[in-house]
């Protein structure tokens, strides 16, 4: 970087050599007394700080005896620090050192010029803190990109790891490291990669999110953009306002979890709802992983298959008979009251009483056809599952069992 200027006579130059360690000194008193920033820093930060103002004046030294060596500034004076010191200053604090270099040598201008050259020496010292000015702009730009690309290497390490269940002690450190160790009610919302850079994608997508203040991480894998979101109130609320972010075709939102390390559970259900999805092509957009039970159930989802069990088959059973023997029979009968009063033997009031029951058990309305296909389904898995844990209690009564467990059911069971 180059700034030239008339040569400065030997006894401004040998004053303003003798005179470094007090400037530095009192840039480093100027900073301490104006910047409540400089005093709250660490004792090495403060440090580091120094010795960049004391290079700041060496290489000012430097240039103003022999300006045809057009020093680096940045490699001279910011080389000095670790990179690390961007994390705690800003460019802004800085310019503020800049600032504060700059006016300890404007008020000491009549001491180290000789006689005729204080304006020089001042006009050499504005044009020299603006080449720093600038400089201290290209490194913080500089570390600004590194930080992006590393960080952006660290959020894709983190998705990936979400995605596969890896909540271990590497997640955990790099999770930490983008701001996501203490973020809560996490959800997982995967949809189509729209078109455009990949890179661009991400960035909007983190614009979208941050607007609407929440956290979030993202990741496009081949066809397929996956977003963590933190801090979620009402997920289906703040994934309707990213949706312009995805492509075009389903949006699926995973379940909310309290963490970040749970956020596995809400991925696998996601990845699973967006692989179901086209089973029903009126689905809403985004449209909530658990309202895709049954199409996950028959694209062989064995954790949707048991969730439809827990939820459904299992507390109606434990409701009792009548309530169990009411939602078969208005199911199988199309759903008429009437109809199904008249199999019961009981008041159509009485049917009418049970499927509010029913409702308040399970969750779902039969009156409601989406409701109702999804806890007929719930029955047809529930019975095959008991089916299946009867034969297997079966099976134990008679030879030495050998018991091999399985993901999607009971174990199986053989012998020796």
């Amino acid at each position: 970087m180059a700034v030239q200027r008339p040569r400065g006579s030997a006894a401004t130059q040998r004053s303003i050599e003798h005179s470094s360690d007090a400037l530095s000194t009192a840039a480093n008193k100027h900073m301490e007394s104006h910047y409540d920033w400089y005093r709250d820093l660490s004792a090495g930060d403060r440090s580091w700080v120094g010795l960049v103002a004391q290079a700041g004046i060496a290489a000012f030294i430097a240039w103003y005896r022999d300006p045809s060596e057009n020093p680096q500034i940045s490699v001279d004076v910011f080389g000095m620090a670790p990179r690390e010191l961007t994390r705690s200053i800003s460019l802004v604090q800085t310019l503020d050192l800049v600032r504060s270099v700059v006016d300890v040598v404007e008020d000491d201008v009549a001491q180290l010029a000789a006689p005729g050259e204080e304006q020089s020496l001042r006009e050499a010292v504005l044009r020299y803190s603006r080449e720093i000015a600038f400089s201290a702009a290209q490194v913080y730009a500089g570390a600004a990109e590194a930080r992006g690309a590393w960080d952006a290497r660290l959020e894709s390490l983190v998705v990936d790891a979400v995605l596969r269940g890896e909540a271990d002690d590497s997640m955990q450190s790099r999770a930490s490291a983008l701001g996501w160790g203490s973020v809560n009610h996490v959800a997982v919302v995967v949809g189509v990669t729209p078109a455009g850079n990949a890179a661009e994608v991400v960035d909007a997508l983190r614009r979208a999110a941050s607007r609407r203040k929440v956290d979030s991480l993202a990741a496009v894998q081949g066809r397929r953009l996956v977003a963590i979101l933190g801090g979620l109130e009402d997920p289906s609320r703040t994934v309707r306002g990213l949706a312009e972010c995805f492509g075009d075709g389903p949006i699926v939102i995973g379940p909310t979890v309290p963490h970040l390390f749970a956020a596995g559970r809400s991925a696998r259900a996601a990845l699973s709802g967006l692989g179901a999805a086209r089973a029903w092509p009126d689905a809403p957009r985004p449209v909530l992983a658990d309202e895709l039970l049954v199409e996950r159930v028959l694209a062989g989802d064995s954790i949707a298959r048991r969730a439809l069990i827990d939820r459904v088959y299992r507390p109606l059973s434990a409701a009792g008979r009548a309530l169990f023997e009411t939602a078969t029979t208005y199911l199988d009968g199309g759903g008429g009251l009437e109809s199904t009063a008249r199999v019961l033997f009981v008041h159509p009031n009485t049917v009418r009483y049970r499927l509010g029951r029913i409702a308040v058990v399970t969750g779902y309305d039969l009156s409601h056809p989406r409701e109702a296909h999804t806890v007929r389904l719930a029955l047809a898995v529930g019975r095959l599952a008991e089916s299946s844990q009867r034969e297997w209690r079966r099976s134990l009564q008679g030879s030495e069992p050998v018991i091999r467990e399985t993901l999607d059911g009971p174990p199986f069971v053989g012998t020796l």
